[in-house]
Parts: C-alpha cells; structure tokens; sequence
C-alpha cells in the first residue's frame, strides 16, 4: 500500500523516535503515573532486562532525517482510540511530531471500530498489558509472521535471538541476548513504546 512506505523505511521509523520525549508523553498522557520507558518494549521489571540506551531525543536531527528521505511533505496519519490515556499520550506524539516539522494528522476512532482494525493501520497506538518475562511480548509482538505483530516487523536475526533468549532459564545469562535484541528494537526504530504505566489496586480491609 503506497501509504504505508514511509514506515518500510528505517532512517523515517527512527526520526520518528527521536522526535519524541518519552517522558513529555509520560506527563500529558498519564500524569506520570509510570516510569520512561526506551521504545524497546523490555523494561527494568523483567528479570532480564539490560541497560540498552535509547536513541537520542533530537527533533532537529529527527526534521533532518525525513527530509533527507524525501518525507518532509509526507503527511503521518496517526490514529487512537477514543479512550482517555491513550488518546492522550497519542495526542503527545503528534504534538511532537508537528513541533519538529513533521506534517501530521490525527484519527481518533471510537473502541467499537478501533480493535476491528488495530492491527491494519500504518501508524496508530495500541496497549500492551504486562507480562512478567523479558521475552514474551517481543514474541507476542514482533517476531516475524505472528497474529498480533501490528508492526508486521520481520527479522531474521531478531527471531533467532529470540529463540536463543526463550532457551536459557537463567536471568544473568539471558541477559547478554536480551542486550542484543533491545538493541535490535531500537536500531530498527520498530515501535514508540514511552513508558510503562503504575497500575493501583485500591482495596480496603474488611470489604469482600
């Protein structure tokens, strides 16, 4: 589809990473109830994460990449879903985006029609719940061919790396594979993952 090309392209995936503040998206679209998180979708509270840097907030470097790659009139589509958070912190991308000159415009669709499509449009958000190993959403989300990889990113590297991840039960060991492949998230600019949410259970005693 000519309209999704723009993403096909690794230099415009990853000016689109560096014109973002993750934590300005933290702010406006969840009060900071979280921690910042590196578009890498593996986080500190997985037993193997590894201390992976993200790719440089520079909007300047980020309005320079597009336009190298023929982008700068290209207009970036980029849809939500009509529900508070993440309608918000989408709000916070766009925002963004506009204010590194990017052309940008905005979806907001109702849930009733969103989830129909969610994995269908070139540049939209979605939340992902936790789970509590480092492997399992990259396996969920983008290994090569899965149902729920919205990124349709396919890598063969990745996809090794992983299997070599899911094979050692060994944190420690893990680890030095999970390096590799939060690198691989953030070289190949696969996704804007900003931050992690706090999730509160309020409960008090004596109710059932």
């Amino acid at each position: 589809v000519d309209g999704m090309m723009p993403y096909a392209n690794k230099k415009v995936r990853q000016a689109i990473a560096m014109a973002c503040n993750n934590a300005v998206c933290l702010e406006l679209g969840y009060a900071n109830q979280g921690e910042v998180a590196r578009n890498q979708h593996v986080g500190p509270m997985h037993p193997a994460w590894a201390d992976v840097p993200a790719l440089p907030y520079d909007p300047a470097k980020a309005l320079e990449m597009i336009t190298e790659e023929g982008m700068a009139d290209f207009e970036f589509e980029i849809t939500s879903i009509d529900d508070d958070w993440r309608r918000n912190t989408t709000d916070a991308v766009a925002a963004q985006l506009r204010d590194a000159g990017f052309n940008v415009k905005r979806t907001i669709i109702p849930g009733s029609t969103f989830w129909n499509d969610w994995t269908k449009y070139p540049f939209s958000s979605t939340n992902w719940n936790h789970r509590p190993l480092d492997t399992q959403i990259l396996g969920l989300a983008y290994r090569s061919g899965e149902a729920w990889n919205e990124a349709a990113f396919s890598n063969a590297e990745f996809d090794a790396l992983l299997a070599e991840a899911n094979s050692i039960a060994d944190a420690d060991a893990r680890r030095e594979v999970m390096a590799k492949l939060q690198a691989i998230m953030t070289d190949e600019g696969v996704t804007l993952q900003p931050y992690w949410r706090t999730v509160y259970r309020h409960s008090k005693p004596g109710f059932v």
